[in-house]
């Protein structure tokens, strides 16, 4: 049975395309007036979920509720949600008031409550003064803005996110993140947001739903996932795809890394895990400098093979004994140098190592 005050809630969700399965028992919970971020590679899912819960695909199994109400057969328009498209959806021969007005038009709203409705969300989206405009002369930041506020208009419970912002270029991507999530935290409506940009996940959202191969492998805060995905693939995805063989072997409440080339290296408060292990790390949590002496990190000496400036930092290839690794640093560094990755044990995402064929196993 949903949670009492779900405002959606998905049980056994099973969808498939012919014989190939897209989702797997789908099981989720979501509060009312969360931010809900969907993420996942490519193929994981995420777009198929979103679209379920709009309506748009039958599944093959499972329940799909919003507000308490089971609304797995009913159509789109019947759901109480509404959706912001990647490709805007907008209605070229129509004004920026009337593509606004339709969905209100749709449902029978009086003509003056109509037009009331739309000046508030032109205001709403800082629009007011272009109700007359065509779309067709807009930018692509504007026509977002009519997009969300045609979403708007209609009072949805839950709003429904298809990579809103993908077309748009980085600065006006930027804004819009903000601007969508203010809206959001102000009217109170429930969001869910399919992206593959995990920096645009961790700005809007307040919860992480990451899927692989059609299911859920971890759900959570931001910030918790950021800091401790369980598994590789989520260390991956989530940016720690800079990644190390070794073996683990526990010493009281010390873990010992051995690591080709005999580097080894004790990490006080690390994860239990022990034998065979992958050690992943984001190319940000590290530093080039010397650190031997110290126990709450792993030293590995290596060369800077390449360097480019991609803003802000140096992104380093730095080759190593053990790999070639990407490190971001403040200092600019000749290529040939002769450099330490310094690695602090925070910044380590330990798992066990799975057999071929096998799931790595999550640390503890």
């Amino acid at each position: 049975m949903p949670q009492q005050g779900t405002a959606v809630a998905i049980e056994g969700l099973e969808v498939g395309y012919g014989r190939t399965p897209v989702l797997d028992g789908i099981d989720l919970a979501i509060e009312p007036g969360s931010f809900v971020a969907l993420l996942g590679a490519s193929g994981c899912g995420k777009t198929t979920l979103l679209r379920s819960i709009a309506g748009f695909i039958e599944p093959r199994a499972g329940r799909i509720l919003i507000g308490g109400r089971d609304v797995t057969g009913t159509g789109p328009e019947r759901r109480g949600t509404a959706m912001m498209f990647q490709s805007y959806a907008l209605w070229p021969h129509m004004s920026v008031a009337r593509n606004i007005g339709y969905g209100l038009k749709l449902r029978g709203w009086p003509r003056a409550d109509i037009a009331r409705r739309v000046d508030e969300i032109l205001a709403l989206v800082e629009m007011s003064g272009f109700g007359g405009r065509s779309v067709t002369t807009l930018s692509g930041g504007q026509r977002q803005r009519v997009a969300l506020g045609r979403a708007l208009a209609v009072h949805p419970p839950v709003l429904l996110l298809d990579e809103p912002l993908s077309n748009l270029d980085a600065k006006i991507r930027l804004t819009m993140r903000h601007e969508i999530r203010a809206l959001q935290r102000r009217i109170g409506f429930t969001a869910i947001h399919v992206t593959h940009d995990q920096e645009e996940a961790m700005v809007m959202a307040d919860r992480l739903v990451i899927l692989e191969a059609g299911r859920i492998v971890q759900d959570g805060r931001p910030e918790d996932v950021y800091r401790r995905p369980n598994s590789p693939t989520v260390a991956s995805f989530l940016g720690a795809d800079n990644v190390i063989e070794a073996e683990a072997r526990r010493d009281g409440t010390d873990l010992v890394l051995i690591l080709a080339g005999g580097i080894r290296a004790r990490i006080a408060g690390t994860p239990s895990v022990e034998g065979p292990c992958l050690l992943h790390f984001r190319a940000n949590a590290v530093t080039l400098a010397a650190r031997e002496g110290r126990g709450d990190c792993l030293a590995i000496p290596g060369r800077i093979e390449q360097s480019s400036y991609p803003g802000g930092r140096y992104r380093y290839q730095v080759g190593t004994p053990v790999g070639r690794f990407f490190v971001d640093d403040a200092y600019r560094l000749d290529d040939g140098a002769t450099v330490t990755i310094a690695i602090p044990a925070p910044s380590l995402h330990v798992f066990a190592r799975p057999l071929p064929g096998v799931p790595a196993t999550r640390a503890a």
